[in-house]
Parts: C-alpha cells; structure tokens; sequence
C-alpha cells in the first residue's frame, strides 16, 4: 500500500512538472526556458525535477509525449468521425492547454530543438494513418485513398492552418479554421454515404470535449 501510495504520489509530480514546464516552454521557447523556472512555477525541487528528467532537453521530450497519453478520443462506430475529432479535440485544446501548445513549438522547429526527430509530429501521423486504415477496412474510403499519404498531407495542412491562424489570429479562429480544412479534404477522402454523416462544425471539439469529461455520455457516443 506504501508503494502504490508513493507511485501516486511521483505520478502527480511528474504531471505537474510537465505541466509548468509546458507553460515556460510556450511563453520562453527551448531556448529560453530555464529549470529555475519550471521549479519555480510546479513548486517543487530542483531535485524533484532531475529525479524525473534529467536535462531540459529530456523534459522538452516528455512535453511532447505527454499529449499522446492525455484526452483519448472517444471511439466511434465510423472511424472517418473519430479521425475528424482527433483534429477538432485538439484544435479546440490548443488555445487552451500549454502541453498542447508548447509540444507544437518545440515540434515545429520554431526554436533551436531540431533533433527531435519531428517531435510530436510522426505520432499524429501514425495516429491519424491507424484512424484511416481503420476506416480502409470497414468500406469509408474512397478507393484511390492511400492511408499512410493521407494521414501524412493531413497532419501537414492542419499544421500548416495551425501556424497561419496563430500568427494571424493568436489562434482565436483556429477551429473555425480547422473544420474548413476538414470541409475541403473530406470529400476527396469519405465515400459518399459517409461523407454525408460527419460533423465537422467549427464547435465540434467543444462538445468531443464536454463528451470526454462525461463517462456516461461517452458510453453513449460509442454508436455514433
């Protein structure tokens, strides 16, 4: 009991760690964030933060991982709408979660972090080519659609809209903008009797949000 008790416990520190290390690498970039920091803003130890991470570059990693193990979209009875709200969840999340926003910067090569290997982005790609291989099986495609090429020019485009509306908008406009981008690959991707079904209002995030912190309305979302 002991044990479980104190792997908790690690648990909440690395998670709030990550969380004010996010907030400095989004304000700071790699660059100029410091460990003073981020001990400062999570209110732990420096040796706290070493335990966990040992280099700022190692905690950078763990910021970018981190987005892969928090708010699992809910699974769908058609992949082609699950796939869809992977990008609107996180277009609706950006603004709002530093992990989220700053594992877009330190991916995107906005500061001296190249070597990552991409940072978070092969992981969307893989995400969203599983969603579309998915989608292959169960007779969603339209047949020229190739999973791996698709899943690779989508994570581009929303990358791309993601920047353009930050640096034109803050981001304010940045699921409006993400469901037109859905409105205009869609049709190239969805067979029409599917195309039909999918919600891709600019508030669909939103309410894949508000369904995510509702068990029994996710268990009700199972079908749709």
């Amino acid at each position: 009991m002991v044990l479980v008790v104190r792997q908790e416990r690690a648990m909440r520190t690395r998670r709030v760690i990550l969380e004010a290390a996010a907030s400095v690498f989004d304000e700071f970039g790699y660059e100029g964030a410091t460990i003073g920091e981020v001990v400062a803003r999570a209110g732990v130890t420096r040796g706290a933060v070493y335990f966990h991470f040992a280099s700022k570059r190692e905690l950078a990693q763990g910021v970018v991982e981190e987005q892969f193990v928090q708010n699992a979209i809910p699974e769908r009875a058609c992949k082609l709408q699950e796939f869809v709200d992977t990008g609107m969840v996180v277009a609706h999340l950006m603004p709002r979660d530093p992990l989220l926003s700053a594992g877009a910067r330190l991916s995107l090569g906005q500061d001296d972090f190249g070597d990552l290997g991409g940072g978070a982005i092969p992981g969307w790609i893989a995400r969203l080519q599983e969603l579309l291989e998915q989608a292959g099986e169960r007779g969603e495609l339209l047949p020229h659609v190739v999973p791996a090429d698709a899943a690779w020019l989508v994570t581009a485009a929303w990358t791309g809209v993601q920047i353009q509306s930050q640096k034109l908008s803050g981001r304010a406009d940045l699921e409006r903008r993400i469901s037109g981008l859905y409105q205009m690959l869609m049709p190239s991707v969805a067979v029409p009797g599917v195309l039909g079904s999918l919600d891709i209002g600019a508030d669909r995030g939103a309410r894949v949000v508000a369904e995510m912190a509702d068990p029994e309305a996710d268990e009700e979302a199972q079908g749709r």
